[in-house]
């Protein structure tokens, strides 16, 4: 499309603006802060920039290809494998797919294999990724002038043709054509498999030449179509207040009939249904993803609370409908109530997740499977009340379909305990939305599929606040993305919520949120001063015992810490753990537990002397509170080993 000399120098404006608005980098991103080609600027803060990721900035068109033995043929199998102790088994249909799957993709006809073949996974089936020409306005609005259209619709996932390893040395060999005795056109095939969950649309392969810098159209699959779009799926456990006698259940489906839940003995309650909508999304003069190619239907989000239940009681349930289907029965267990003598809960913050195949995805945390396998042990062994994570969910981040990628993985754990969330950069935060860091992290989410997918106890929509008491321990989570100021809202309800304590029933004080108040790697921008001068104060007058938060992708803990003086060392025990003793309280034990998923951040040579113990591998924690004794354990995966662990102390 060409453009006009007085709109170019208008789009000119707007690409220096692309520089000015997004050359801000978050804490978390080690991305260029100035436009290149094909402009990448759009893309700082909520995804790397990688060739995979920019595809929707790629001119595109039909290859000059009259090759007429390509084909593209798709077939599927059960996914059966060993997640933790939980055997995850779906059944394939030949005529649809199932609600989970394993396809194969196989390119044959290919007369001169290349290594820039690939295969994209399409959804919905209909998604225009041919050419885009009425977009082309919209996107030269992100400043970037390169030919357009670009592809359209962003593909869920993709894969070189040359992962089969017998592609490129077309050892798959078919001849097309005989002449005089002799074969005189032989093509090449290759297979690829994908992981398949049930996301409602349908999808479509398309085979792609010219790598993901120049691709060009070959081919086409049939659309796909799941055997139930409305199938009640990813079911999740959260607290609705503190007696533990009451459950929410939150799921998706294709249906926006209200469904139930059926739990107990014969107890059954109607669900509330919601969903949000490309208008709910923000958005700048650039467009962002979520409002625009990175948009796909979230179905219909269903969820009900489950009443009369029992504290530390294990019950049953499915959810769904006659017509909509069934979910299997699944047994959970309700946390202890408030006041009770102990409680047993894991943390971790910025966990995201991976793909099951070899594909390249917008946004992958390489971690996220073994933590999530992990997990799922911890709490198939019985020994865990309830599960904390402290922001930076999904990492969607305005790419909506992978939220559905991401409930299906945590299914295991937060379908059996109380799973319980705080809201991070990369859900909430975007320019002129009204939070407190203006980088565009969300990409346009502006927290609203998180607050729709994880219903906490909070006060009001998009105050993402709340405090929740299990056992010994009362827990205040916040928002750090919302304003913590002194003259706040938050900060308000802060001091109130902590104040309002009782001790005695729950002696233990646990302040949890996404950025951290200390952390070593502080050179990357980690820490905001802002927050901290305004908010530690409250930590020491409150008499804090344990902070946890998230952001930055590593684990650390600090001594009894306040205004980066250590006000108290903890002490060895019998057994050689660090004690901390609270009873002659000093102040709060900081701990970053941001090391779930992402890729982890290294520390720097030397550390402050507040700063204990320093591990940049990928794990979670495991805390144990009884009403004199709080045990803190963080386990690295890979070893399923405690790394460093502490007590503190009271009598």
């Amino acid at each position: 499309m060409e453009t006009s000399i007085s709109s170019r120098s208008a789009l000119q404006l707007l690409s220096t603006f692309a520089i000015l608005f997004l050359g801000y980098s978050s804490p978390s991103s080690n991305l260029p802060s100035v436009l290149v080609k094909y402009s990448t600027a759009e893309f700082q803060n909520y995804t790397a920039i990688s060739e995979f990721r920019m595809l929707n900035r790629r001119s595109l068109g039909d290859c000059p290809d009259p090759n007429p033995y390509l084909r593209i043929n798709v077939s599927s199998k059960p996914a059966v494998y060993d997640d933790g102790h939980v055997r995850v088994t779906a059944r394939a249909s030949k005529s649809a797919l199932s609600d989970e799957g394993y396809v194969t993709v196989t390119v044959s006809g290919v007369l001169v294999p290349s290594a820039s073949d690939w295969v994209a996974m399409i959804s919905p089936s209909h998604s225009d990724v041919s050419s885009c020409p009425l977009n082309a306005i919209l996107y030269e609005q992100t400043g970037d002038l390169s030919k357009l259209p670009l592809l359209c619709h962003y593909p869920v996932k993709a894969q070189y043709v040359s992962n089969d390893p017998d592609y490129l040395n077309c050892k798959k060999k078919t001849c097309k054509k005989h002449g005089k005795g002799a074969c005189v056109v032989t093509t090449c095939s290759g297979s690829l498999t994908f992981h398949v969950i049930n996301i409602r649309t349908d999808i479509e392969f398309v085979f792609f030449a010219g790598g993901f810098e120049t691709p060009c159209i070959l081919k086409r699959s049939k659309p796909l179509k799941f055997a139930n779009p409305k199938k009640p799926l990813y079911g999740h456990i959260s607290s609705v207040d503190s007696t533990a006698e009451s459950m929410r259940l939150t799921w998706v489906s294709g249906d926006k009939a209200p469904q139930h839940v059926e739990y107990g003995n014969g107890k059954s309650q109607a669900s509330e249904v919601t969903t949000f909508s490309q208008s709910h999304m923000c958005t700048s003069l650039l467009p962002s993803p979520a409002k625009d190619f990175g948009w796909h239907d979230p179905g219909y989000i269903h969820s009900a609370v489950m009443t009369g239940l029992k504290p530390s009681t294990t019950f049953s349930y499915r959810y769904g409908s006659a017509s909509a289907g069934w979910s299997d029965r699944i047994k959970f267990q309700t946390p202890p109530a408030a006041g009770s003598d102990e409680v047993k809960f894991l943390a971790f913050g910025d966990m995201g997740k991976a793909p099951r195949d070899p594909s390249v995805e917008h946004y992958i945390q390489p971690g996220s499977l073994s933590v999530v396998k992990a997990l799922a042990g911890e709490v198939s062994s019985g020994n865990v009340d309830s599960i904390f994570h402290i922001g930076d969910i999904s990492y969607a981040t305005g790419f909506l379909v992978e939220w559905d990628f991401f409930l299906h993985l945590i299914s295991p754990v937060a379908s059996r305990v109380s799973y319980m969330t705080a809201i991070g950069n990369h859900e909430r935060d975007y320019v002129d939305s009204g939070s407190v860091y203006v980088t565009p992290d969300s990409g346009g989410e502006c927290g609203v599929p998180y607050e729709t997918y994880f219903p906490m106890p909070t006060p009001a929509e998009d105050k993402p606040w709340y405090s929740i008491e299990q056992g010994s321990v009362h827990f205040t989570i916040i928002s750090t993305e919302h304003d913590w100021s002194n003259s706040s809202e938050q900060y308000d309800w802060m001091n109130k919520d902590m104040t309002g304590i009782d001790r005695s029933r729950t002696p233990w004080l646990v302040f949890a949120g996404h950025r951290p108040m200390y952390s070593s790697t502080d050179g990357i921008g980690s820490v905001d001063s802002n927050f901290v001068q305004a908010v530690e104060p409250l930590l020491l007058a409150n008499k804090v015992d344990l902070v946890l938060f998230g952001h930055v992708h590593n684990y650390e803990r600090t001594c009894a810490v306040y205004q980066r003086q250590c006000l108290g060392m903890p002490k060895k025990d019998a057994n050689g753990v660090d004690t901390y003793n609270n009873t002659n309280y000093k102040a709060p034990v900081h701990a970053v537990i941001g090391m779930a998923g992402f890729s982890l951040d290294k520390f720097p040579a030397g550390a402050s002397s507040w700063s204990l113990s320093r591990i940049s591998e990928f794990g979670y924690v495991r805390v144990h509170a009884t009403k004199t004794d709080l045990k803190f354990e963080y386990i690295r995966v890979d070893t399923r080993k405690v790394e460093d662990s502490f007590r503190i102390t009271r009598s």
